[in-house]
C-alpha cells in the first residue's frame, strides 16, 4: 500500500455503498475521482459528484475539483494522452485539451460527470442519467448543520440517478470531524463509533442484496510530511494528523457533590444514547451536570425527557431551547449562560450536536 488512500480493499467487498472515513487530505476524494475518470475512459460510463450545498458544485469550486488529478498527469495517463484536463461548464464536466491561451477545448457531447447538490434535489428529478454508474458523495459528515430530512434527499438523488438499474456503486466520503451523523442511524451502522482504524466492516440487511462497507482509514501518521504545521497541544488537531474523531473541549464537573445536592433530574436521549442531567446546588453554585445513564429511566411516564423523537406524552419535549413552563425555562438558561458541565468530552460533543438540532428551530 502506498502513502495515500487506495480503494482496492473496499472494492474487494463488492458493496453497493462504500463509506470511507478518515483524516483530511489522505487521498479519499482523489482516489474516488480517479476511479470515476478511469471508468469513463475505459467504458464510457459516467459518474455523479454529490455535495450538500449548491455552492460546493458551482463556479471556482467545481472548476478546481480535478486540479490534483490534472497536476499529477492522471488525465493524460488514463485517457492515453487524448486529453489534458477536465473542464466544468454549465453544470457538467467534460474531458478537454487547452489552446495556447489556456482556454479549454472540449466537445459538449462528451460528458464525464454531473454534479448534484442535495439542497437542489427537486431540479434533477425529471432528468435521466442512464450512463452514470458511480456516485461520489463527498464530505457527507459535517460539524455544521445537516439539511432537514437530508438522508431522504440523498436517497431521492440516488433514485433519480439509478432509476431501475442495479449497476450503480456509491461512495460516501467523510472526514472524522463529528461522531454525530444522521446517516449512521439511518443506515443502521451501529458499530461505527467503535470501529478501529485500518478496518473495514460490512453490513448486510436481511435477505436483500444490499451490502454497505465502512472503511475507517488507516492513519497516515508520520508519513504526512506537513504534520509539523499541526503540532500544537490541542486534541482537536488529532483529526487532521491521525484521523481520530474530532472532539471539542467541554467543561467537566467543577466541584464534588452528594446526592442531597441534587435538586432535580431530567434526561436527554440522543443518538440512541441516554444521558442523566442533574441540577445541582453546592455552596450557592447552581449548575447542571450531564453524564451517561446506563440503566433505564425509572419513571418514563413522569420524568422530564428531551428527545428529537416524537412522543405524545406530556413529560416529553423535543427542543430543550423551547421551554413550556418555568422549570423548562430554567433548564434552558443553564445552557444559555454556560452553567452546564459534562462527564467527558464525548458526552459534551453528543449534547452539543443535540443542541445544534434544537437551534434549527425544530
Amino acid at each position: 500500500m502506498g502513502k495515500y488512500y487506495d480503494l482496492r480493499n473496499i472494492l474487494k467487498t463488492d458493496s453497493t455503498y462504500n463509506i470511507i472515513i478518515g483524516e483530511r487530505s489522505n487521498g479519499k476524494t482523489y482516489a474516488c475521482l480517479k476511479y470515476g475518470v478511469e471508468r469513463y475512459f475505459k467504458t464510457g460510463e459516467q459518474f455523479a459528484i454529490v455535495r450538500r450545498w449548491q455552492t460546493d458544485i458551482r463556479g471556482n469550486r467545481a472548476s478546481e475539483m480535478f486540479s490534483s488529478l490534472i497536476k499529477n498527469g492522471e488525465i493524460k495517463k488514463l485517457s492515453k494522452g487524448k486529453y489534458e484536463g477536465i473542464h466544468y461548464w454549465a453544470g457538467k464536466f467534460y474531458p478537454c485539451n487547452y489552446n495556447e491561451m489556456g482556454k479549454a477545448i472540449y466537445n459538449d457531447n462528451e460528458v464525464i460527470a454531473y454534479p448534484f447538490s442535495l439542497s437542489d434535489t427537486e431540479h434533477n428529478k425529471s432528468i435521466s442519467y442512464p450512463n452514470i454508474t458511480t456516485i461520489i458523495f463527498d464530505e457527507f459528515i459535517t460539524r455544521q448543520v445537516y439539511l432537514p430530512d437530508e438522508f431522504i434527499l440523498f436517497m431521492n438523488t440516488i433514485s433519480t440517478i439509478v432509476r431501475d438499474r442495479t449497476n450503480v456503486k456509491i461512495f460516501m466520503l467523510g472526514n472524522t470531524v463529528n461522531k454525530y451523523c444522521p446517516y449512521f442511524n439511518e443506515m443502521g451502522l451501529k458499530d461505527i463509533h467503535k470501529q478501529e482504524q485500518g478496518t473495514i466492516d460490512v453490513y448486510r440487511y436481511g435477505n436483500s442484496k444490499l451490502k454497505v462497507a465502512v472503511e475507517y482509514c488507516r492513519s497516515m501518521g508520520k508519513s504526512k510530511a506537513n504534520n509539523f504545521y499541526f503540532a500544537f497541544n490541542n486534541p482537536k488537531l488529532e483529526m487532521i494528523k491521525t484521523g481520530a474523531w474530532e472532539l471539542d473541549i467541554y467543561p467537566h464537573l467543577p466541584v464534588k457533590y452528594k446526592p442531597k445536592n441534587i435538586l432535580f433530574t431530567y434526561f436527554i436521549e440522543h443518538e440512541k444514547q441516554l444521558f442523566q442531567c442533574n441540577i445541582i446546588l453546592v455552596d450557592n453554585n447552581l449548575f447542571t451536570y450531564i453524564h451517561r445513564k446506563t440503566t433505564e429511566i425509572k419513571n418514563p411516564d413522569k420524568d422530564l425527557i428531551y428527545t428529537l423523537e416524537y412522543n405524545p406524552k406530556m413529560n416529553y419535549n423535543r427542543n430543550i431551547l423551547k421551554p413550556r413552563n418555568k422549570l423548562e425555562q430554567k433548564i434552558k438558561e443553564f445552557f444559555i449562560y454556560d452553567k452546564v458541565y459534562y462527564q467527558d468530552n464525548e458526552v459534551g460533543d453528543t449534547i452539543n450536536n443535540y443542541l445544534i438540532e434544537c437551534r434549527r428551530g425544530l
